[in-house]
């Protein structure tokens, strides 16, 4: 009893929060490579001076120093390539889903998890029109998600809106800088 109540006391200490799946990984993969009958995993290993370039510029590491894409394809036809990033926040981590056109813009964005403390805020967000604001950006540009819709949202959808933002910046930079 002692053991379960210090880990109660542990778990509440590290503000830790189970995470919820908020859309599968495959169903995200189908609504951002629309078209694709195949799908291909394409890991790129950095070296130890990419991994530190990528963390200077987004401050973001890879796990393992490893970005993996998924590449959509229709018989050999490219349909556009997907991005799994994730981002730890106070509230615990989220994942967010980019996916990217041939053409190499932004096709769409999907949060894929959560916690089960930032749910509700994210649902908030997203519900506000979020990722509309991230369709058409181009690999310089700057998301602007989270100012799009900060006066319609609360404090902490806002909040986490950026950290969403976050999310969408690092995948940017990561295609736009390895992916070839």
């Amino acid at each position: 009893m002692r053991q379960l109540l210090a880990s109660a006391v542990a778990a509440a200490l590290l503000h830790i929060s189970p995470t919820v799946i908020l859309v599968k990984r495959p169903e995200a993969v189908q609504q951002l490579l629309p078209g694709a009958d195949r799908f291909l995993a394409r890991e790129l290993h950095l070296s130890a001076h990419d991994a530190h370039r990528l963390h200077e510029v987004v401050d973001w590491s890879p796990e393992d120093g490893v970005l993996t894409f998924f590449v959509g394809k229709d018989g050999g036809k490219d349909v556009g390539t997907l991005e799994f990033v994730r981002v730890d926040t106070p509230h615990g981590p989220l994942e967010v889903a980019v996916g990217f056109t041939p053409e190499r813009t932004v096709r769409g964005v999907i949060v894929t998890k959560a916690t089960v403390e930032s749910k509700p805020w994210v649902l908030a967000a997203l519900q506000a029109g979020l990722t509309e604001h991230y369709r058409g950006l181009k690999l310089a540009d700057a998301p602007g998600g989270a100012a799009a819709i900060k006066k319609r949202v609360a404090d902490l959808p806002a909040y986490m809106a950026q950290e969403v933002d976050k999310g969408v910046a690092r995948a940017l930079v990561a295609y736009r800088d390895f992916y070839r």
